[in-house]
């Protein structure tokens, strides 16, 4: 059952996770210790086990809290939107602002993915993620403001089309924020060629041309 925390409780939680991800990101999650976390911001492991029943609670509750906060920053970035296209590109360019200034926890989102324990939360959140897309492709589609198709494929590529490039041109190149959130941007809204101009089977898509 969770606790229920008063906002001095609160804070002393967030403290603990900030700090743990702090130092999952710089040393590993696996080499970093309760004993470390707790010796770090000053409280005695019971203090910890208050909050937490395990660092990999810990860690599920960091990822979680991930999932809300950059679900927050675009839902910010498109209130009042009514362009379903636009409300895409905004939350496109949210997603990669909130990578830039995440970059310990995105860092540490990428090492759980690596752990099946954590499957679950990962996959709880995607789906989320998942379908907040598909609902403005939905309503852009019926306006016939972006072409028809298989909107989960669609909902996806952009979704990984944009972690991708905020983690390796962000974290790994740091590159300028503006520049890697204008091509994603440019990427999913316009692909390489504009909308789709040949099915793939003729003889142009068979011999491999490219326009």
């Amino acid at each position: 059952m969770a606790r229920r925390l008063t906002p001095r409780g609160l804070e002393r939680r967030r403290q603990l996770m900030r700090y743990a991800t702090e130092r999952f990101a710089a040393q590993g999650y696996h080499t970093t210790s309760v004993a470390e976390i707790v010796d770090g911001i000053g409280v005695g492991k019971g203090v910890f086990y208050w909050y937490f029943e395990s660092k990999d609670a810990l860690l599920t509750a960091i990822l979680q809290e991930a999932q809300r906060d950059l679900r927050r920053a675009q839902q910010d970035a498109i209130e009042g939107v009514q362009d379903p296209v636009r409300r895409i590109e905004l939350g496109i360019r949210a997603s990669v602002r909130w990578y830039a200034a995440n970059r310990a926890v995105d860092q540490v989102s990428s090492f759980a993915r690596s752990e099946a324990r954590f499957a679950d939360v990962l996959r709880q959140g995607t789906e989320v993620a998942v379908s907040d897309t598909m609902r403005h492709l939905r309503e852009a589609v019926a306006r016939e403001a972006v072409r028809d198709g298989d909107l989960e494929l669609q909902a996806n590529a952009i979704l990984g089309v944009t972690r991708h490039l905020a983690r390796r041109f962000l974290r790994e190149a740091d590159r300028p924020i503006d520049a890697v959130a204008d091509e994603a941007v440019a990427f999913c809204l316009g692909g390489l060629n504009g909308p789709l101009a040949r099915v793939v089977g003729t003889p142009e898509a068979d011999r491999g041309t490219v326009a």
